[in-house]
């Protein structure tokens, strides 16, 4: 079952499928608070059913291939991650300015950055400070904000995400010995050949990927996941956990 409803409604619809004996992919963030994530996790997990959560731009190629560039040394030891997703301002009446339906920027583009970190920093990161800003317009959500984020080494993750902003999706990793950069790094077309920046030593090289289907890759990855019988993805609940305390330190700040 594809559950494609705001965010507000996942909850309540993830459980009745999954108690229906359904496997789910769900549309991001799974729930609007870790609490219920949790609770559909264990829920999928006493009923030995598969549970995804549609970020796609994670099972895009490009990211892999970062990955293997810092693994292989490209720009010295991980310094800092910075990453931004945010998106002009649509209609007034669109769901994601709609807080009972679980609108908002940081569970809309916000999860981007989020998700991000974890990918390429590691499922360790705790949330130092965030700030949150409100709608002017009266609409009761946030329309963007920024959070760091920090591992156990003190690597920090800058992250700024906006559904009121000019249009931006993208992030660097900056080292000890150079800089990657990635752009359209969350909404990769299919036919879009990403290209890698890499500056290092004064010289700037542009690295030019394989196109790849971040759509059709996230749907194998469900797949496969039914077939394998496979546990729910814990990056699911590391969001979530993340996402609360971006919401609590924005809130105490």
């Amino acid at each position: 079952v594809y559950v494609p409803l705001p965010a507000a409604l996942h909850a309540r619809w993830v459980a009745a499928a999954l108690r229906a004996g359904k496997h789910v992919l769900a549309e991001k963030p799974l729930t609007t608070d870790a609490a219920a994530t949790a609770d559909l996790v264990a829920l999928a997990g006493r009923r030995g059913l598969v549970l995804r959560e549609n970020v796609m731009f994670v099972h895009h190629s490009q990211h892999r291939a970062v990955g293997r560039l810092v693994a292989d040394g490209a720009i010295g030891e991980v310094r800092t991650f910075r990453a931004a997703f945010a998106i002009p301002r649509l209609p007034d009446d669109d769901i994601r300015f709609d807080p009972a339906l679980g609108g908002g920027a940081l569970a809309d583009t916000g999860v981007y950055p989020v998700r991000a970190a974890l990918l390429l920093l590691g499922h360790h990161l705790q949330v130092a400070g965030a700030v949150l800003l409100r709608d002017g317009a009266g609409t009761g959500v946030d329309i963007g904000g920024t959070a760091l984020l920090r591992t156990p080494a003190g690597v920090g993750a800058h992250l700024t995400f906006g559904l009121d902003h000019a249009y931006r999706s993208r992030y660097e990793i900056w080292g000890s010995d150079g800089l990657l950069t990635l752009d359209r790094a969350f909404t990769s077309p299919a036919d879009h050949h990403p290209r890698v920046r890499l500056e290092r030593e004064g010289a700037v090289q542009e690295i030019v990927l394989p196109p790849d289907d971040q759509v059709l890759a996230t749907l194998a990855d469900f797949t496969e996941a039914v077939r394998a019988g496979a546990p729910s993805d814990p990056a699911i609940q590391r969001q979530a956990d993340l996402l609360d305390a971006v919401r609590a330190h924005a809130s105490a700040g």
